[in-house]
């Protein structure tokens, strides 16, 4: 026999039909004792695994939820997605991810997920229009977004408390001229605007570079460059996220500008990269891990409350929408080794 086993060869093998098979595998009492015996012989001669897809399809139930994400290269995906499947997966559910942004131009990950009848999603990332459409599995919102929909469920960190804390920390430390190092879009927009205020009401100033692009460690590292050589008073930068920071970190490598003797780094996410000892990260952590678990949590309420997925009943409002849950994650100052006093000759 050439090829994988399958349940048409375990059928034949076991000289009994294609349905009495699948009733074997699904425990069924209505087999006889010999029919059970020939065909788990039969399984075990061929070396036959089940295909779990084509169980989920027969059971009208794929038990797949898709997560889309904007940039591989951010490890803020990581705990959120490690909590997601803490979650899920002890309800019998996958997570599939797809990053947007690096997607061929011929490929629309959300129609890969709508095709794979994925039964909800996790949108970690601006939400896409098409999962705005009424017929779309139920969603849940992860992070700050731009233009998310109302009626979406979505677990979130308080970014406008964690930017405070970053701008309080640093001020703290005597820094009176601080950059800050940020983009356009989701949740850099609103640490921006808390930063921001939190530095000029205490007199301070601060000088924001924005990028108009991805938050990766290039835009950090030429954030930064373009910061202090036209700044060079500067001595503290905080970064809208850990990757822009470690971008920072090699600007004033480059520059040869002493972390944090000279100046002082902050992100913001506490990405397992912040978390290594060579880094060692002063950074704003957002609990993504626990963002994770909480929007797992959401997504089986909606996937298993018929009422809300057909906007009925209790859970609904007037206007035949389900209600939306919203919730807020308080972040937490991490505080290591690249963030110190301001130096004594700053003005």
């Amino acid at each position: 026999m050439a090829g994988r086993p399958t349940i048409y060869d375990v059928a034949e093998r076991a000289g009994v039909s294609k349905s009495l098979v699948s009733l074997v595998l699904n425990r069924s009492p209505s087999v006889s004792e010999a029919s059970r015996l020939a065909v788990e012989e039969a399984i075990a001669a061929l070396g036959y695994r089940p295909s779990r897809a084509a169980a989920n399809l027969a059971a009208r139930s794929t038990r797949l939820v898709g997560v889309l994400i904007d940039d591989y290269t951010n490890l803020w995906f990581v705990d959120l997605v490690r909590g997601l499947r803490t979650t899920l997966g002890e309800h019998g559910y996958r997570v599939t991810v797809a990053d947007m942004a690096t997607a061929p131009p011929t490929e629309n990950p959300v129609e890969g997920f709508l095709s794979m009848r994925v039964e909800g999603v996790v949108v970690a990332m601006d939400v896409p229009a098409a999962l705005s459409d009424p017929a779309a599995p139920p969603v849940v919102i992860a992070g700050t977004r731009r233009a998310a929909p109302p009626d979406a469920d979505s677990v979130t960190n308080d970014d406008a408390v964690g930017a405070r804390l970053a701008a309080e920390h640093l001020l703290s430390l005597g820094h009176r001229r601080l950059g800050h190092l940020t983009a356009s879009g989701g949740a850099a927009v609103v640490r921006r605007a808390s930063f921001v205020e939190a530095v000029e009401r205490s007199g301070a100033t601060v000088v924001t570079i924005e990028h108009d692009g991805p938050t990766d460690e290039q835009a950090g590292f030429d954030g930064a460059i373009a910061l202090l050589e036209t700044h060079p008073e500067t001595t503290a930068i905080f970064a809208a996220n850990d990757l822009m920071a470690l971008g920072a970190l090699g600007a004033a490598r480059q520059l040869r500008r002493r972390v944090p003797e000279d100046l002082s780094i902050m992100g913001y996410d506490n990405t397992p990269l912040a978390r290594t000892r060579l880094v060692d990260l002063t950074t704003i952590d957002d609990n993504s891990f626990a963002v994770g678990i909480e929007a797992g949590r959401l997504l089986l309420d909606r996937m298993n409350d018929a009422d809300a997925r057909t906007g009925a009943g209790a859970g609904a409002t007037s206007d035949g929408h389900a209600r939306a849950t919203h919730r807020t994650l308080e972040p937490d100052l991490i505080l290591r080794g690249t963030t110190g006093p301001a130096p004594a000759a700053a003005p």
